[in-house]
């Protein structure tokens, strides 16, 4: 009688445990995790910009790629061993973060591919695809081989970034170019931004609880741009810089371990100049200056593990 009394207790115990792990959000791969390289593009030349890395002290810049085009728009996998990115303005491609192993991933003759980021898994990415024909631009999701290439929405496109438990779907959409968040399959979508024309790059909080972005695509010259948190349902739309008109404060993301946001500022008299500062607005450093290597689209990488 007692051993059938204990294994009925231990049934519950992994019944209970099961469906806790149901319930529970998936965690990202990237959370928490050490900080790694920091990847953006910069032009070289008259052909358009190349991949970089640089250690985040702002030291060991190296160029990844070397591509006879274009390569832009980086974003590290979850174990930070390979970067993807646009190539060639519209086809996805995949290097490792030494510039081993460049290939093409996915590629339409109907349609413009690019903005690819991965999933939290390292399974998927999410990106854009623009249809020359019917002049749509909508977000999908395929398989880090190119194939299962899946429809998810066409209320929006540029920087397409899935949350950190992969339940969550956020972008910039029309029509005035705001930042909205939906679920994973397209559904359910809200505007989290006031109606203006957010940056083009944002990022997730490693724990999911913010976003952060910037607050002008396009500013005039008696505009800034500044950097801005937010949080997934739209409120708590929190400045983190204040720079007076002409600065232009560009966010690339967070830091693996959420610790950090990391941009680019320019300004009247100021050589470009990527700084991190905390997400409450504190500790300002500059990491990398340099008028010649700009740094666009920053993408800020965990240690790569094995």
């Amino acid at each position: 009688m007692a051993r059938r009394r204990r294994a009925a207790i231990l049934a519950i115990a992994v019944l209970s445990t099961l469906a806790t792990l149901a319930l529970a959000p998936a965690v990202g791969a990237t959370y928490p995790a050490r900080n790694g390289l920091i990847a953006f593009q910069a032009d070289v030349g008259d052909n358009g910009p190349q991949i970089f890395t640089v250690r985040s002290n702002g030291k060991q810049l190296h160029q990844v790629t070397h591509v006879d085009g274009v390569a832009a728009q980086p974003d590290w996998s979850p174990d930070g061993r390979r970067i993807v990115f646009t190539l060639n303005e519209c086809a996805i491609a995949v290097v490792d973060a030494d510039g081993g192993n460049l290939h093409e991933v996915a590629s339409d003759a109907g349609a413009c591919l690019n903005d690819a980021n991965y999933t939290p898994d390292g399974a998927r990415f999410v990106y854009t695809r623009f249809d020359f024909a019917l002049e749509i631009e909508s977000i999908w999701s395929m398989k880090v081989d190119g194939s299962d290439r899946r429809f998810i929405t066409d209320a929006g496109g540029p920087d397409a970034n899935v949350s950190p438990d992969g339940r969550k779907l956020s972008f910039k959409g029309p029509p005035d170019g705001a930042l909205f968040v939906a679920n994973i399959d397209g559904s359910g979508i809200d505007q989290i931004s006031p109606s203006i024309s957010v940056t083009y790059k944002h990022d997730w909080a490693p724990d999911g609880r913010h976003l952060v972005v910037s607050d002008n695509s396009d500013p005039s010259p008696t505009e800034s741009v500044n950097v801005v948190t937010v949080r997934p349902d739209g409120t708590d739309w929190t400045y983190l810089t204040h720079y007076p008109a002409g600065y232009r404060a560009n966010v690339g993301g967070y830091s693996p371990d959420g610790q950090w946001i990391v941009f680019r500022l320019e300004g009247p008299g100021l050589v470009p100049t990527m700084y991190r500062i905390r997400p409450d607005g504190s500790d300002l450093h500059a990491l990398y200056a340099s008028s010649t290597i700009i740094p666009r689209f920053i993408d800020w990488g965990p240690a790569a593990h094995h």
